[in-house]
């Protein structure tokens, strides 16, 4: 169904223009301002289908997105330039480099939870890499979705970047195409779907995708502001974060106050959004209900009032949650927050193995000890210390996971990298031509382990 499209890219593709520095940069430059032209109707379309303010729309969507198209742009030149390496004394005479090329016509295919940022943001570094481009919005965001299409279709031609709108028979139809690149953001469930249709073609991917993302609290951590910060990252955006703190370990030493204090920040940072209407919607009904079914496995010690007919859900905490419940079967993706205590760093370790890989975790400690054990013992995606969810926020960080929660990584320079392939090319002199490599004998055999020991 998508042949033709994704045919006439290829063409075009091989024309060269894309590859070219000044179109890349001049691309990107045309982004930005289409962004700046249409982001009043972005910002009303992201309040329509998720009921964002234009303070969080910017600081969680449009911000990041221009962010990353300027630190694009400044280093860009820099990026696409040869990368000469060293070569070994059995190689005397070459000069090797490693060179950037685009793959061709890359798919990306964005989530809902930030349908703005997750799908331009990847096209950045498809644009800079010198790809054509196919993105396909999330059909659970429709409006987000329409002026995503509107804005790429009017500043690009469709031989070079297309918007694909649809529901899931439309991202099928597209994942059965040989695309040259596959860049998918989403759930573990769907992001091995995509794996398996990549497969089929040998087609190279980036899957981001979650997990259950562990906030540590330690007995040494300064508790209030640990509070403020896992109440603000999981609760931003209605707990709709691929990164948001999904469970707390904290020591239960310092487990009364920190339940005290993380309550009284969750009420302070969103009761005012909550009585004026203008925290984020759950963004469907079925995605509701499933997220109400949660709140009966512990004890409420805040929230858990919900409305169906406005999708949304107060932000809730929950104590005497077990292991074993349902909640902690699968990532919560919503504005639920169990608590757990710990009594030692072994037990930490032993807990978090336990669950897949997370896309993210969050240690709050003021022992480089406590931090170093945790960091250096489990493995995840990315993090932070002292603080949730800003690091992929930073275009000098690679974001993604590892096992579950994802394969490869973006932001900044690995966008650009995740989307070009790197060609090693080894130039040999034609002024020296060693004769050991064509002849045989004890003394050959001598030199080449001196060579190449």
């Amino acid at each position: 169904m998508y042949t033709s499209l994704r045919e006439k890219q290829k063409q075009f593709f091989y024309t060269g223009q894309t590859k070219e520095y000044r179109y890349r940069k001049k691309q990107l430059e045309r982004l930005k301002e289409a962004m700046q032209q249409n982001e009043d109707e972005l910002l009303e379309a992201l309040k329509k289908d998720l009921n964002k303010t234009n303070e969080e729309a910017f600081l969680t969507e449009l911000g990041p997105t221009y962010q990353e198209i300027t630190h694009t742009l400044k280093h860009l030149k820099e990026w696409m330039k040869p990368e000469k390496v060293k070569t070994p004394a059995s190689h005397v005479g070459s000069i090797g480099k490693i060179h950037y090329e685009p793959y061709g016509v890359a798919l990306i295919i964005a989530p809902w939870n930030y349908p703005l940022q997750l799908a331009l943001s990847p096209l950045v570094g498809a644009i800079a890499a010198g790809n054509c481009a196919i993105v396909k919005p999330s059909e659970l965001t429709p409006h987000t979705s329409r002026v995503i299409a509107k804005l790429l279709d009017e500043t690009f031609d469709e031989e070079y970047i297309k918007t694909v709108e649809g529901a899931v028979d439309v991202s099928q139809a597209l994942l059965r195409e040989p695309f040259d690149y596959i860049f998918f953001t989403g759930s573990v469930g769907v992001g091995k779907i995509v794996m398996e249709a990549a497969s089929k073609n040998l087609t190279p991917i980036t899957l981001e995708l979650g997990g259950k993302s562990p906030a540590i609290v330690s007995d040494d951590a300064k508790l209030d502001l640990a509070a403020k910060r896992i109440a603000w990252g999981k609760f931003l955006n209605a707990g709709q974060t691929c990164v948001a703190p999904d469970y707390v370990l904290v020591h239960e030493k310092v487990y009364p106050a920190f339940l005290k204090k993380i309550k009284k920040h969750t009420k302070a940072l969103f009761d005012k959004a909550l009585e004026q209407r203008t925290y984020p919607q759950v963004v469907s009904e079925r995605h509701l209900e499933r997220l109400v079914g949660f709140i009966h496995d512990g004890e409420v010690q805040l929230g858990g009032h919900y409305n169906v007919e406005n999708r949304t859900l107060t932000p809730t905490i929950l104590t005497n949650v077990e292991w074993n419940s349902s909640i902690m079967q699968e990532e919560i993706f919503g504005p639920i927050l169990p608590i757990f205590t710990y009594q030692s760093l072994n037990e930490v370790l032993d807990k978090v193995r336990e669950k897949a890989n997370p896309l993210a975790l969050y240690v709050f400690t003021e022992s480089q000890k406590v931090e170093a054990t945790i960091t250096e013992n489990v493995s995840f995606g990315g993090g932070c210390i002292n603080d949730t969810v800003m690091h992929l926020a930073t275009p000098y960080l690679p974001f993604g996971g590892v096992g579950e929660s994802g394969t490869g990584a973006y932001h900044g320079v690995e966008s650009f990298r995740t989307f070009s392939h790197r060609k090693s090319i080894l130039k040999q002199s034609t002024k020296v031509d060693l004769p050991l490599r064509y002849k045989q004998g004890k003394l050959t055999m001598k030199v080449l382990r001196k060579l190449m020991n």
